[in-house]
């Protein structure tokens, strides 16, 4: 066989095995390009770190959903837990930067908490996903109406302003943030043992646990990394909004939203394949649907049917392809 053929080969299953985020990338820039030609304010900095900010908001939320479907399984908290941590940081976010740094490292870690109870119970106490997190997510819900009966919060604006702002007036320092969240969890968690264990678990987890696989810790790895993302994006939104709110629908439309994110990036919702790098570009295409919306003067309450035509799409082409696969190494093929 020869070099060329070789090399032939190989690029047809990189672009096998990366459709997904290529497709959610491309749908995004073409959709994006449309909404800064369209907007008349054109590609500006202002237009732009605020399409970053809503984008990255939505793109951790999708990051938190994507692990646990990794699994093969899905987490209905991740919404509940965003709109919590939302509520703790609009305490906790403020006075000296000392107090503030001590704020921001409670805030994740009580995603940490909610990402390891949700663990608990999926994994030993070995209930559905679905109704275990369910479950959860009305636990966090009713602890967000606890510390926020009603909105508001005494946030320090030098840090709001900074996290929500620009690199010398270019890079949004929210995609800043996302990229760190990347390099920082997600590769490395990508590449460790339990990240291996868990895109096997989500391929067949009887197999995988035949084959060794430490099947528990790795279920139990990617729900408390879920909360942490969860976490991430409730810090961000009480730097965009300088409050807290217990806002149910917010955490339920996120939730919506974060599923569609996953489909449109392609990560299969059977578990096994699929990354947050295609979640992210399909969080900021979903994103650029509404601003598109907006710019071409549709009304914004037909935005939910947008994406669920979005979703709706999404997930038929995943059932097409999946009708005619024989063999699951032929999904790489």
């Amino acid at each position: 066989m020869t070099a060329a053929r070789l090399r032939s080969q190989d690029f047809r299953y990189w672009l096998a095995s990366h459709r997904g985020p290529l497709f959610a990338a491309a749908l995004f820039v073409a959709m994006f390009a449309l909404f800064v030609t369209k907007h008349p304010a054109g590609a500006s900095a202002n237009v732009l770190n605020t399409a970053a900010n809503k984008g990255a908001l939505l793109a951790f939320v999708a990051m938190a959903q994507t692990l646990p479907v990794l699994t093969g399984g899905l987490d209905l908290s991740v919404g509940s837990v965003f709109v919590m941590t939302n509520c703790l940081a609009s305490t906790l976010i403020a006075g000296t930067p000392g107090q503030v740094a001590l704020g921001v490292a409670i805030v994740l870690a009580s995603g940490l908490v909610c990402g390891v109870l949700n663990g608990l119970v999926v994994v030993f106490g070995r209930l559905q996903p679905i109704i275990a997190t369910l479950a959860t997510g009305a636990m966090y819900g009713g602890v967000a109406l606890w510390l926020r009966p009603a909105p508001g919060g005494d946030v320090n604006e030098d840090f709001a302003d900074f996290m929500t702002g620009s690199l010398h007036d270019v890079v949004p320092f929210s995609i800043v943030v996302l990229a760190g969240a990347v390099v920082v969890i997600w590769l490395p968690y990508r590449r460790s043992v339990l990240g291996r264990a868990a895109y096997a678990v989500g391929s067949s987890e009887q197999a995988a646990y035949m084959s060794g696989v430490p099947v528990a810790r790795a279920k139990f790895l990617a729900y408390v990394l879920a909360g942490l993302f969860a976490a991430i994006a409730g810090l961000l939104l009480t730097c965009l909004t300088y409050s807290g709110e217990a806002n149910a629908l917010l955490g339920g439309s996120y939730t919506l939203n974060s599923i569609a994110a996953v489909v449109v990036g392609g990560t299969s919702l059977y578990g096994g394949s699929g990354g947050a790098i295609g979640t992210i570009f399909g969080a900021f295409a979903l994103r650029t649907i509404g601003d598109l919306l907006f710019v071409f003067d549709i009304d914004p309450l037909s935005q939910p049917l947008f994406l669920g035509v979005v979703l709706l799409i999404a997930v038929s082409l995943g059932s097409f392809r999946l009708l005619k696969v024989k063999k699951r190494v032929d999904l790489y093929r």
